[in-house]
């Protein structure tokens, strides 16, 4: 039996080096070299899925549109990715796909959110992922070009163009790439799919909208809630300096906290029951960061909370071994955008 032929157009050029140009002049990357998406490739990879070129992995529900695995195949060709990373890749477009992140939402907002991926369970080591040294930037390609393939997709499936459907007046660089690995193997916590209900020893994958990551630091106290108070400072300051919504915050420990935390017998669901109690800002002091216009217009001694709950928080262990330095990761617009966590399937045979 012969194999379905592939809906996309097929075009003609003289070499890898033209096919990047015509990419560029199109407009259909995210202005970094790709690799050239052909047929043998693009089947390769939908292979790699355990699944036909036309079947739909996705929908997004706000415009409708279908996401085949063909295109998911063609925009993980074009980030680098390799084919046995696609059961990654598979469950990361079906979690932004769910109603309940509002990937319209994030892609279009003047905000400039970006989706973060986070990682867990058995696959980060089969496909070389890191969580370890530079767990956010640039430590290797299994998480550069699974978090390259989600803005390549939304680029050329969803239209989320500069300027047209994305409005962003900044963005972030998590635009480019916001994937990250949780070190399982180097923490004493629950790993954060497993708080999420998928079970031990089954890999997943989370997203979430986040804005730009915040690095703190605190190396002079043995005291976690000394810590946590400088990690609940940062997320305040967002409320104040961003968005008092409540939402999915991200908060990203290196091992060197990790050990305070671990010393004193602190798991994740004590920060987060910490943080849900003082991560909250007072309207009145909207006054101390310009924003004195709004602070007048309902009570002043009004509370607001970060999070719905202390599950809002998503406690993540990732990072290299020296310094006492943590991220928090805000949200796009609180529960307009919640996090989703969705199981990694591997092809069968």
């Amino acid at each position: 039996m012969s194999e379905a032929a592939l809906r996309s157009a097929v075009i003609e050029v003289e070499d890898a080096a033209a096919a990047n140009e015509l990419y560029q002049r199109n407009g259909w990357t995210d202005g970094l070299p790709i690799v050239a998406p052909t047929e043998a490739r693009t089947r390769e990879f939908t292979a790699a899925m355990g699944l036909a070129p036309d079947h739909t992995i996705g929908v997004e529900p706000v415009r409708h549109r279908r996401i085949s695995a063909e295109k998911v195949a063609i925009a993980a060709v074009m980030a680098g990715c390799l084919p046995e990373y696609m059961p990654v890749v598979r469950a990361a477009v079906e979690a932004m796909c769910a109603p309940e992140f509002a990937l319209h939402g994030c892609t279009a907002s003047t905000g400039g959110a970006a989706p973060m991926l986070i990682v867990n369970g058995p696959v980060r080591n089969a496909i070389g992922m890191n969580a370890t040294h530079n767990a956010l930037a640039n430590c290797s390609r299994a998480n550069a070009s699974i978090g390259r393939m989600v803005r390549l997709l939304l680029i050329n499936v969803l239209g989320s163009i500069p300027g047209q459907l994305d409005r962003a007046t900044l963005g972030h660089p998590g635009k480019f790439t916001f994937c990250v690995a949780e070190d399982e193997e180097g923490s004493a916590w629950v790993p954060l799919a497993q708080e999420r209900g998928v079970p031990a020893g089954t890999s997943a994958v989370t997203v979430l909208s986040v804005e730009s990551p915040h690095q703190i630091m605190n190396e002079w106290t043995r005291d976690p809630r000394e810590l946590l108070d400088t990690y609940s400072a940062c997320m305040r300051g967002n409320m104040l300096e961003y968005s008092i919504w409540k939402g999915n915050y991200a908060m990203v420990v290196a091992p060197q906290h990790r050990e305070v935390f671990n010393t004193a017998g602190w798991t994740k669901q004590d920060i987060r029951e910490y943080m849900f109690e003082h991560c909250r800002v007072q309207r009145r002091q909207w006054r101390d960061v310009g924003k004195g216009a709004v602070a007048g217009r309902k009570d002043e001694d009004q509370v607001y909370e970060a999070l719905r709950g202390p599950d809002d928080l998503l406690v993540v262990a990732a990072g290299g071994p020296a310094g006492g330095f943590g991220v928090i990761a805000p949200p796009w617009y609180g529960k307009k955008s919640l996090a989703v966590t969705q199981p990694v399937v591997a092809a069968a045979n």
